[in-house]
């Protein structure tokens, strides 16, 4: 990481280039997206940018971390009701609601980032993998909290849950990103609901019978 300015205007100016350069690689990705779009839509000079990110990779790895505080600030308020059933319907809710508002669904920024910068800059690889972390203890942390209050099986693995939580909500939002189809993602956290329902307390290995569509969207009402 680049050392922080000291004065304030020397902190605005390196938040203007970092953002400038998170809103285009979101928009045209790496390949597309160059130090001088980024510098032309800072408005800032060829000297400010390499004061402040001495490359294209270092600005990249900047821009890796930003994308990963974007993505958990923009679900935290959601992300900590995950600790009871209703609060995990209303958490996945959202996330497919997001999806299905954007012009064309694309997915989720920290995989998509994950595949342009993970095989050719291993910081970069390390700042998404952080990331993915962060959101994983997120969900960790709210099974955490069911858990101790009883509502999940004793024999319930929580870190284990909470990473086949992540890694299917994953898979949902590629196949969105691909497919340009929310309905991909609802597939996907319709599955973690039912890993999380047979996770309860008291629950039995029934599976439950498919619901059609109607009763699915009744229920999200």
């Amino acid at each position: 990481m680049s050392p922080t300015p000291r004065t304030a205007r020397g902190r605005a100016t390196r938040e203007r280039i970092l953002q400038a350069a998170t809103d285009l690689v979101s928009q045209r990705g790496v390949a597309g997206t160059s130090l001088d779009d980024v510098r032309q839509r800072a408005q800032a000079s060829k000297s400010q940018l390499y004061l402040y990110f001495p490359d294209r990779d270092a600005l990249l790895r900047e821009v890796a971390g930003a994308t990963c505080d974007m993505v958990l600030e923009n679900q935290a308020g959601v992300l900590a009701g995950f600790d009871s059933l209703p609060g995990i319907e209303r958490y996945l809710d959202a996330l497919v609601e997001r999806q299905a508002q954007r012009p064309t669904p694309s997915g989720c920024p920290i995989g998509t980032l994950a595949g342009q910068l993970g095989d050719r800059d291993d910081q970069a690889r390390l700042a998404l993998a952080e990331g993915l972390g962060r959101w994983e203890r997120g969900l960790r942390s709210g099974l955490a909290t069911m858990a101790r209050r009883g509502a999940l099986r004793p024999d319930v693995d929580v870190a284990h849950l909470a990473t086949q939580t992540l890694a299917v909500l994953q898979g949902g939002l590629l196949l969105t990103q691909v497919r340009r189809d929310a309905g991909q993602l609802r597939i996907a956290a319709d599955a973690v609901l039912d890993l999380i329902r047979a996770s309860l307390r008291g629950a039995t290995d029934t599976p439950r019978q498919p619901e059609d569509s109607c009763e699915k969207t009744s229920r999200r009402r």
